[in-house]
């Protein structure tokens, strides 16, 4: 349908509703990234009114200026008559003075698409509504339609979790919140389709929308792996989530034109992947991971990001458990699965091992104060240099080591695991859509142990930071921990740039070598022992001729200071994840039964 046609049946019907949004999208100008938007709102308070770009999009925790992208904003009133509009912050408009009815127009730049950004290209569309659409304050909860304007003749599909009209390439929400959660893709999409039962007979419909380069039937046994990642998910807590409007969608951008990203959504997850599709078995964990999150933070909501606020940073102190939980489940379904490789899976094990008993941020501080530094680092902007090495741990691995940790000891302690934990937890907090704290998270530990030991453990390793014997619990499923390169010198991990000299680019950690012998960021490298050093070659190779405990000369320069200092080396403190079979031990029937109940299939008849 014309933009013109749509317009002028949509506008006539607006007398039939009250305090409505309605937003009109097109983009003629999309060979330079660029989309048209109209806002009409009507009925609304008689007055000044403040129209808003976000600076924040659920499944984000940082600030990120939307509105830098939006210009050529102009109003008008029903009869078409310019309204004046001010601009009042960098992304805050206001009209002084308008009569229940404005139409707000502006132009909206896209070039970077992944799950937070806009990507407006004339070969696709991708949408993430807090980037593209202003709103006014004081309408959150008026319902709101979209409708899009595809070109003449465009054979174009679109994916979105909005409930979709009776009119053409239109869709509504209930809301803002629901609206702003609700990511959209418009292109030369391939859908696969299937169903999904629950226990109680409720059918629901998955949606693979699939922007790729291949052929249907290479995208067909992508969606049966997408598939069977649903099945194993859904084996955790015994059923899926009531999908509003009976459906979920996939939306999977894998391509080179898009920028890496996943990022869940209520019923839907928007997957961006910068790569030429293969339908390989890598390309599920992404999968795995975002789709856990339709019951991890999108309905086991903690009270913190509920309503998430559009305005500014949404500082959570339960990421280890949003994310992190949801991070060691990623994981392991995948491996479940099938899609990943054991020794793959060690790896994994021994990432959040060593980020919560090798880091500094790990070390030192509790997953509560490292999940509130996401409102900084959550892909927030800055250009200024950071201390995050020595104080600040990802809550993604660091909160899968407390998932590991209590997955281990539920298991080992009352014959009980994390998924009897998660199903609780989504029974208390989940179903019943009611925000939790960490406190509801402790009771919840406690229902399923005892007061006891969920105190203890929430004492110990969520309120604080104190080590875990990793290596006495996973012995029970017939592994051990290693350490990397034992025996061998280590100076510390760091990033060298041979620009001008051998210089460190990156921060020393604490306790490190380095560290300890006064280097940091910055600081140029000459000598070791009185051997020039130049390159990341030579320096690598100078170390690894020494041995843990050797003492070590080494010259360098602070700025344009001359400066000399001893070091002495160690040992790499990190670990690896070993099964007894490569060690040299005896794997026993129950350590070899405790692994397989851990980490094999949970979906019937496979």
């Amino acid at each position: 349908m014309k933009k013109t046609l749509l317009l002028a049946s949509v506008l006539f019907s607006l007398t039939s509703y009250s305090q409505t949004i309605r937003y009109f999208i097109s983009w003629p100008n999309a060979v330079h990234h660029e989309a048209n938007i109209q806002l009409v709102a009507r009925d609304i308070p008689k007055g000044p009114a403040i129209f808003r770009m976000s600076r924040s999009s659920p499944g984000r925790y940082a600030t990120h200026e939307f509105g830098k992208n939006i210009y050529n904003v102009k109003a008008s009133d029903m009869n078409g008559k310019p309204l004046t509009i001010e601009k009042i912050d960098g992304d805050v408009y206001r009209i002084p003075q308008q009569n229940g009815f404005v139409n707000v127009t502006y132009t909206l730049y896209g070039n970077h698409a992944d799950g937070t950004y806009v990507g407006i290209d004339e070969k696709s569309i991708h949408l993430n509504m807090p980037a593209v659409f202003m709103w006014m304050k004081g309408m959150d909860n008026a319902p709101i339609e979209l409708y899009f304007d595809l070109p003449n003749g465009s054979t174009w599909k679109i994916a979105t979790q909005l409930q979709p009209t009776d009119l053409p390439h239109a869709f509504k929400a209930p809301g803002l919140q629901f609206f702003m959660d609700s990511p959209t893709k418009v292109g030369d999409l391939i859908f696969k389709e299937w169903k999904v039962s629950n226990p109680d007979g409720r059918s629901y419909e998955f949606r693979l929308a699939l922007e790729a380069k291949t052929n249907d039937s290479t995208a067909s046994v992508f969606s049966e792996k997408i598939k069977r990642i649903v099945q194993e998910a859904q084996a955790v807590y015994g059923e899926v989530p009531r999908y509003d409007y009976g459906a979920y969608t996939f939306l999977a951008s894998i391509n080179p034109y898009v920028r890496g990203d996943g990022m869940e959504h209520r019923n839907s997850t928007m997957i961006s992947l910068p790569s030429e599709f293969d339908g390989s078995d890598d390309l599920v964990e992404v999968f795995s991971h975002e789709f856990f999150h339709c019951w991890n933070v999108e309905r086991i909501r903690p009270k913190t990001l509920e309503p998430f606020n559009f305005e500014k940073s949404n500082m959570s102190g339960e990421l280890w458990f949003a994310e992190g939980f949801t991070q060691y489940y990623g994981d392991l379904l995948t491996h479940r699965g099938g899609f990943s490789k054991r020794e793959d899976y060690y790896s994994s094990l021994a990432f959040y091992i060593n980020t919560k008993a090798v880091s500094p941020g790990g070390r030192n501080y509790s997953p509560i104060e490292n999940s509130q530094r996401a409102v900084f680092v959550d892909a927030g902007v800055s250009i200024d240099k950071t201390n995050y090495p020595n104080m600040y741990a990802s809550y993604y691995p660091l909160g899968a080591a407390v998932a590991l940790a209590l997955d281990l000891e539920l298991r080992t302690k009352f014959n009980k695991t994390l998924d009897d934990y998660m199903q609780l937890a989504w029974k208390q907090f989940g179903k019943t859509e009611a925000p939790y704290t960490v406190p509801g998270l402790q009771q919840v530990l406690e229902k399923l142990t005892n007061a006891s030991f969920a105190s203890s453990f929430f004492n110990k390793y969520i309120f604080g930071h104190e080590e875990y014997d990793y290596k006495k619990s996973l012995e029970s499923a017939g592994l051990t921990l290693a350490k990397v390169n034992e025996g061998k010198a280590w100076a510390g991990s760091v990033r060298f740039s041979e620009d001008n000299g051998l210089a460190i680019n990156s921060n020393t950690v604490v306790g490190s070598p380095l560290y300890e012998a006064g280097l940091d960021i910055g600081d140029r490298l000459v000598s070791v022992n009185g051997k020039e050093i130049k390159t990341t070659k030579e320096w690598n190779e100078s170390i690894q001729s020494f041995k843990p405990g050797d003492k070590v000369e080494l010259a360098f320069k602070h700025r344009d200071e001359d400066k000399k200092t001893s070091m002495t080396l160690k040992e790499n403190p990190s670990f690896i994840v070993v099964p007894f079979e490569s060690a040299g031990k005896t794997l026993t029937d129950a350590q070899k039964k405790f692994r397989e109940q851990w980490l094999e299939s949970r979906v019937k008849g496979q």
